[in-house]
């Protein structure tokens, strides 16, 4: 086996119906801006019930991209896809996104087994990909235990959704908010929790 699927896997269609809710419950936590960034790892090999890295599909891989980036374009946010370790967890973003955040280009292309299944699908199918090395997003999804932390702003909140799983895959969910700085004088904007 070479680690990658060609499998036509079944339920698409609750994956889509998965990938909708969690980016929705997120969305509601999040309180996400127009031009914000929102950060996803997948694993397509945990989604369809396999250890990660065995099983890269590249059906399930554009399932949730589709699904994710038609949600999130809609809203007006960026969404940062996490390559896979083998590209050391480069992101690919729109080329509007790396602009207006000054993020550095670097020069790979994701494939199956070298970037997986969700990037290769957003290199493949975004308007104008760039693939990028770091981010500071201001929320992130977790599918199949990829860790996403690197790649959000300093302070993560924990976001619980309803929906735990994508397919086979754990769901971890995050948000971010401002630090809180200063002494035992300081007063604190609570709108900015």
């Amino acid at each position: 086996m070479n680690g990658i699927s060609e499998k036509k896997y079944e339920h698409l269609d609750n994956i889509r119906e998965e990938v909708r809710a969690v980016i929705n419950e997120l969305l509601e936590s999040a309180k996400l801006e127009e031009g914000d960034i929102l950060v996803m790892g997948c694993s397509s090999s945990e989604v369809a019930g396999v250890k990660i890295g065995t099983f890269s599909s590249e059906e399930i891989g554009l399932c949730i991209f589709n699904t994710a980036y038609e949600l999130l374009s809609s809203k007006g946010i960026y969404l940062a896809c996490q390559c896979c370790e083998h590209l050391n967890r480069s992101l690919i973003v729109e080329k509007e996104c790396a602009k207006k955040y000054q993020l550095t280009r670097v020069n790979v292309v994701p494939q199956l087994k070298a970037g997986g299944s969700f990037a290769t699908a957003a290199y493949h199918n975004m308007n104008t990909p760039y693939a990028v090395e770091s981010i500071q997003a201001h929320a992130g999804i977790d599918i199949g235990d990829t860790l996403i932390g690197m790649h959000l702003l300093p302070v993560a909140v924990p976001v619980r959704t309803a929906q735990k799983t994508i397919g086979s895959a754990h769901v971890v969910c995050a948000r971010t908010r401002a630090k809180y700085v200063g002494g035992i004088r300081a007063a604190y904007d609570e709108t900015l929790e």
